[in-house]
């Protein structure tokens, strides 16, 4: 098994360099069943982020990109089931998708709620909000 980093899933799925994107395609495409590529959480964290801020596509095609990912014959990505979840709830809205991981990791260890200042993330079922030593909400 090999590990892909970030750089060559995004220069695989918007082919904004010629010549980067065909040597990610040309790897992408030896791997099998018997040499799989590995993706870690952290890659799709990061694969989403940069899908995001530096190329503004929509959450839609975001997810349907994870999707595709997932079901690729030679890629193993860590936490598949989490990853395809946390698509799932991205592509409606709400949370960010790091947000949305953070979250089935700590499902996954058993650890919840899992507590937050930030009042949209703690609204999603497994979430709950930090109170302010005063008594009140948080800002």
């Amino acid at each position: 098994m090999i590990a892909i980093d970030t750089n060559v899933l995004i220069r695989y799925l918007v082919r904004d360099d010629a010549e980067q994107a065909e040597a990610a395609r040309a790897l992408l495409v030896e791997l099998s069943s018997e040499r799989p590529g590995f993706i870690c959480r952290e890659v799709t964290i990061e694969v989403v982020w940069v899908l995001e801020r530096a190329y503004r596509l929509a959450r839609d095609e975001i997810a349907t990109l994870l999707d595709e990912l997932i079901a690729t014959e030679g890629l193993v990505v860590e936490a598949a089931d989490a990853v395809t979840q946390a698509a799932s709830a991205y592509r409606q809205g709400g949370a960010d998708f790091s947000d949305l991981m953070i979250l089935a990791a700590a499902k996954r260890a058993g650890a919840q709620p899992l507590y937050t200042f930030d009042r949209t993330f703690a609204r999603l079922a497994g979430a709950a909000l930090v109170e302010s030593a005063t008594g009140g909400r948080s800002p």
